[in-house]
């Protein structure tokens, strides 16, 4: 993977940092399943987390000044005051260091878990606890924890000087996500959504300070962390949003208590793992953002018909997509909106009610934006998918900055965009979040206008405007004449042709001799493999 530097607001240290730790990890795999191996690196990773955190507050404690003169640093209660979790001293990394070349490596390990989740509520029943496992090789287990303690060694080599090591494990942490969900493939997409997605929707959305964001299929919690960087890059504090999630999955809602806990955020996912159908955590919630990946066409959910979230009509048995779009409606503030990934069948299907439904939601005037993303860009499936955009109100609002789009939808066809990054995954680079992103805002905030700005910046004065072959605003009545569809390729019309300047009467006679030409040369390859097949014995 080729170096490049950090997004705004991450450590300014070069992403190959975080790749060559991957690759070092990765060999000390040997033949263990990635879905397995997963939890064994991304629980040690916490665990330096905890424990650098907690010997640079208890630094300060031992330092003893200012509001810290007096302090006792071997009392819990210092650090519990300051959100630093409380680690015992047979916990610390320190002493998992010294011991990591034993063969009892692994039960240090588990105790160590088990010490810091006694002594610390919040991650009860949150950390790895099967390192003493017999099919773990503690061998490579020591080999590990000293690769883990490198991190920052390796960042202040690079030059990072004023670094924070839980900043650089926070990166290491999401990276290791990524690569994670990579090596697992489809089942890599029960837990991860590409980060070039989640940006999208974080970007769309642009959730403000003093807001409250839910996620009810929250895998391990990148929407809440790119949320939460969004925050702070434009101003606001990471104390100053309230996240709510949800996850049914019990391995991935750990993944998720930890990846918020590394960078310090506090969320509410409820009590327990529980699915969002049959167990609701968050009744009562009406959030101001709603972000989420939810499962593509499950066909394996629980329903009941009398649900109050059914408003605009019972969602099939065989497909959740709908219920998941009337869950997110449910939990929607009366000014809210919400941003989420669909397969594409959602955006026309007619089965077992869902263009009635489809069509409700169109009638009842949610949803704002629809964009088309190209294929490849998810780990657990290769299939296009797309985004939805709905708005509890499309009417003008001063404060944010909003005009009125009501009866109004934008459609982005972006299926042109993005870039392959290996055989198989394609990534959106910041340029196709810049063009989609300024598009929408512009569409949502300016006024229209003739000029064909959208997605060259948002420069003083700028305006949207129709792009052949890319963007479209429609209104509902001629959504309705699509027979409610909300495909964008059936509003936005093909990208213009540039004239090359030829006149037609001396083109069209260059392309005619072109196709002769083409002709005769098929027709000789056709003889070619007919004779090939005639002397293999199977000439005609």
């Amino acid at each position: 993977m080729a170096t490049r530097t950090s997004k705004k607001g991450d450590s300014t240290a070069t992403i190959g940092f975080e790749a060559k730790l991957w690759l070092a990890a990765d060999k000390l795999r040997n033949n263990m399943d990635a879905a397995e191996y997963k939890h064994v690196v991304l629980g040690l990773i916490f665990l330096k987390y905890i424990s650098d955190t907690f010997e640079e507050h208890r630094a300060r404690l031992v330092d003893g000044q200012g509001d810290y003169q007096g302090a006792n640093p071997e009392d819990p209660d210092e650090y519990r005051a300051e959100n630093v979790f409380w680690v015992p001293a047979d916990a610390r990394w320190s002493y998992l260091q010294a011991h990591a070349r034993q063969p009892v490596i692994g039960r240090i390990v588990d105790d160590a878990m088990v010490a810091i989740e006694r002594d610390n509520p919040r991650l009860r029943g949150v950390l790895p606890k099967d390192y003493a496992r017999p099919g773990l090789d503690k061998h490579r287990l020591g080999e590990l924890i000293d690769l883990i303690a490198t991190i920052m060694l390796t960042a202040a080599s690079e030059g990072e000087k004023t670094h924070r090591s839980v900043d650089l494990l926070g990166r290491v942490y999401e990276y290791f996500l990524t690569r994670f969900a990579s090596a697992e493939g489809k089942n890599g997409g029960q837990f991860y959504t590409p980060s070039c997605v989640v940006r999208l929707l974080v970007e769309m959305l642009a959730p403000h300070a003093n807001s409250r964001i839910y996620d009810p299929c929250c895998g391990s919690g990148g929407m809440f962390v790119q949320s939460e960087k969004f925050i702070e890059e434009h101003g606001g504090q990471r104390d100053q949003v309230a996240i709510y999630g949800q996850e049914s999955n019990a391995t991935t809602r750990r993944l998720a208590v930890m990846n918020l806990a590394i960078r310090g955020f506090s969320a509410d996912l409820g009590p327990e793992h529980a699915d969002t159908f049959r167990s609701d955590l968050h009744p009562d919630l009406r959030a101001d953002y709603v972000l989420a990946n939810p499962p593509f066409n499950d066909s394996d959910w629980f329903r009941r018909d009398d649900d109050v979230r059914w408003r605009f009509g019972v969602p099939p048995r065989g497909n959740a997509n709908f219920a998941w779009v009337q869950h997110f409606i449910h939990h929607l503030a009366p000014a809210g909106t919400a941003g989420f990934v669909l397969a594409n069948g959602s955006m026309s299907s007619n089965q077992s009610g869902e263009g009635d439904i489809r069509r409700a939601l169109i009638e009842a005037d949610l949803v704002d934006c629809m964009v088309a993303l190209p294929g490849q860009l998810f780990y657990s499936t290769q299939i296009p998918v797309c985004l939805w955009f709905l708005a509890k109100s499309k009417s003008a609002d001063a404060k944010r900055g909003l005009r009125d789009r009501r009866q109004q939808t934008l459609f982005i066809d972006a299926r042109k965009l993005g870039t392959l990054i290996d055989r198989v995954h394609r990534e959106l680079t910041d340029a196709d979040l810049q063009k989609i992103t300024t598009t929408y805002h512009l569409w949502r905030s300016a006024r229209l206008s003739p000029s064909p700005l959208a997605g060259e910046g948002r420069a003083e004065g700028a305006s949207y405007a129709d792009i052949a072959g890319f963007c479209k605003s429609a209104t509902t009545a001629e959504i309705a004449a699509h027979g409610h569809v909300l495909t964008p390729g059936r509003y936005v019309g093909a990208e213009a042709i540039e004239d090359d300047g030829d006149p037609f009467e001396e083109k069209m006679p260059r392309l005619v001799a072109e196709l002769h030409a083409q002709f005769a040369e098929s027709a000789k390859l056709e003889e070619a493999i007919k004779v090939n097949l005639s002397g293999l014995g199977y000439g005609g």
